[in-house]
């Protein structure tokens, strides 16, 4: 542990698994307390359980929908009590679209993804807003993907309200640096990772979770998909006073895919 972040207090949403989880474990191997908010409270409080046991009283768990506002005001509040203050909101809680053509999309689709991937993000800004500004220097981090800067066929859900995450971020970090709030806020565009969520791209492949794979990384330069901890680098540099001239921008962590 090197403290990177000490003294650091963050709130992770969809915090269970996949990319919250290798969040979560960074940042408290790096000095930092974290509450972790899941639609699943059990498997959050499991983790938080076992973050824990390796370093005593860092991590909270809490039951979280991020579609309810109401539940929006409540974890943060709870969050910021028990952790002494809130100084990192990490917007990650997202799903992925079903691979459905336009003419085969349907309003439910949209809607569950908008209200997760997006309005959700909004929730997030607007009421950590008062808490981050009081613990300045702080840091926003939006997880966004490449899918919200370029398009793939049978993704329209996910490609627009990940884009939509990718262009609010830069009008908050805007309005922060405008208030003179000392509040960053940037946004993080991971290209295929190791996470549940290419569990459809696996059952595509008949289960063959290494063809799954390589079929991903055919279009990535570096011929592999990432890793968790990939993603929670860059989130690490983005939560640390590292970043302190750092806001609006977006961290593209793709192999090089759109440098092509």
């Amino acid at each position: 542990m090197s403290g990177r972040v000490a003294g650091k207090t963050a709130l992770i949403t969809g915090a269970a698994g996949g990319l919250g989880e290798a969040m979560a474990w960074m940042l408290v191997r790096e000095g930092a307390r974290v509450a972790l908010t899941d639609v699943d409270g059990t498997r959050a409080q499991a983790l938080a359980d076992a973050i824990n046991a390796e370093v005593a009283g860092s991590a909270f768990a809490y039951a979280h929908d991020v579609r309810s506002e109401d539940q929006w005001v409540d974890v943060v509040a709870r969050g910021a009590a028990a952790m002494g203050g809130l100084s990192v909101l990490i917007n990650n809680a997202g799903v992925g679209d079903v691979l459905l053509f336009a003419e085969q999309d349907t309003a439910e689709n949209w809607q569950r993804q908008y209200e997760i991937n997006l309005r959700s993000v909004m929730f997030g800004c607007k009421h950590a807003m008062p808490h981050l500004r009081a613990a300045a220097p702080s840091s926003i981090i939006n997880i966004s993907s490449i899918a919200g800067l370029a398009g793939a066929p049978g993704m329209g859900a996910y490609n627009a309200t990940k884009a939509g995450v990718w262009m609010y971020t830069k009008t908050v970090a805007l309005e922060a640096a405008k208030m003179e709030w000392n509040v960053r806020v940037n946004s993080v565009h991971p290209v295929f990772i190791k996470t549940p969520i290419l569990d459809p791209f696996i059952a595509m492949a008949h289960g063959d979770e290494a063809k799954a794979h390589e079929r991903l990384a055919r279009g990535i330069p570096l011929k592999r998909i990432g890793e968790p901890d990939d993603v929670a680098y860059a989130v690490l540099y983005l939560a640390s006073d590292e970043s302190k001239f750092v806001t609006g921008t977006e961290f593209k962590i793709d192999g090089g895919m759109l440098a092509q």
